[in-house]
């Protein structure tokens, strides 16, 4: 009887390590085209789509894409970063639903590279931020979220969070007169929105190709910092509106080209918002720069500014470049 005991005994933990290892997250998880969401994610043994392999990859773990696929859409609730910048990393939404979903806690950071995300004309947001510290963007195209109120990006934090795109594209998105190709629009007391746009080409898009928006925001507002950036082919190119004076937006445009909007290509409304451009191409709008109810549209005298319907006036005086 002793000696039974003995021999069941490493047994039974062998078996409890066993459950353990294999129940564990790893630091780096794999995704490919030909994989199974059953498999533990490895690099010899990857899962199928970006759902799969979250839940196998710990808290502040990279997902990476082995070859070409459609890896589906997935919703981020802790530090990750999926990067898949040489090869095709699809993500497909159609009917109402968005590609990537960011709820995470507020010391959280999201990266993802090289996406490719679709929406197929009937998806509402290509990437979706609720909460979080913040999210890069990088080397990815984004478009066809055509839904009612449909963005390529939808940047509404809850919370103090930051929001940076590089060399991106983001075309086609928004349906008539709702959505468009970024919105930036923290929600209650605690909202507040940092953004940085380089080598971002907000191309076609319906309504505002970059909206920033305070309403419903009672918090500290928005800072945005633009640079060497289009944005082309909207109603709108730039769109600031502050409802409530209390809440500001600060924009800061410099080298980039706005351009061939219908409508305007940088309007500001309300009186808690001002913009400053320099070194940029305004042309082909129906106006070129429009301020109401208080908003400043500043220059820096070294702007190409011609060829629109209207141009406009910039709100002087022009500011003299340091």
């Amino acid at each position: 009887m002793t000696r039974v005991i003995k021999i069941a005994v490493p047994a039974l933990f062998c078996a409890a390590l066993y459950a353990s290892s294999a129940s564990a997250q790893a630091t780096r998880t794999w995704v490919s085209g030909v994989g199974d969401d059953a498999n533990p994610c490895s690099r010899t043994a990857p899962c199928k789509t970006f759902a799969g392999a979250i839940s196998k990859t710990a808290a502040g773990g990279v997902i990476n894409c082995l070859d070409p696929g459609g890896f589906g859409a997935v919703t981020i609730t802790k530090a990750l970063s999926i990067i898949c910048q040489y090869t095709e990393a699809g993500v497909l939404v159609s009917l109402g639903s968005s590609g990537i979903i960011i709820n995470a806690g507020v010391n959280d950071h999201v990266y993802l590279r090289g996406m490719d995300i679709h929406g197929v004309g009937t998806g509402l947001n290509g990437v979706r931020f609720i909460a979080g510290a913040s999210l890069t963007i990088e080397d990815s195209l984004i478009r066809r979220f055509n839904a009612n109120n449909g963005n390529g990006i939808s940047f509404q934090p809850s919370g103090a969070s930051q929001l940076f795109v590089y060399n991106t594209t983001i075309s086609n998105n928004g349906s008539a007169a709702t959505g468009g190709g970024i919105l930036v629009q923290p929600t209650g007391a605690g909202g507040t929105a940092r953004v940085e746009l380089n080598n971002v080409r907000l191309t076609g898009n319906s309504n505002a190709a970059f909206r920033m928006d305070t309403t419903g925001n009672t918090g500290f507002g928005i800072i945005v910092a633009v640079e060497d950036s289009q944005f082309s082919g909207s109603t709108t190119g730039i769109s600031l509106n502050t409802p409530a004076a209390t809440t500001s937006i600060q924009l800061i445009v410099n080298g980039s080209l706005v351009s061939n909007n219908t409508g305007t290509g940088i309007a500001g409304t309300g009186g808690a918002n001002r913009t400053r451009v320099g070194n940029t191409t305004i042309s082909g709008n129906g106006t070129g720069v429009a301020a109401s109810g208080g908003a400043v549209i500043n220059s820096f005298g070294t702007n190409l500014f011609d060829g629109n319907g209207s141009d406009g006036t910039f709100t002087p005086p022009v500011i003299a470049p340091e």
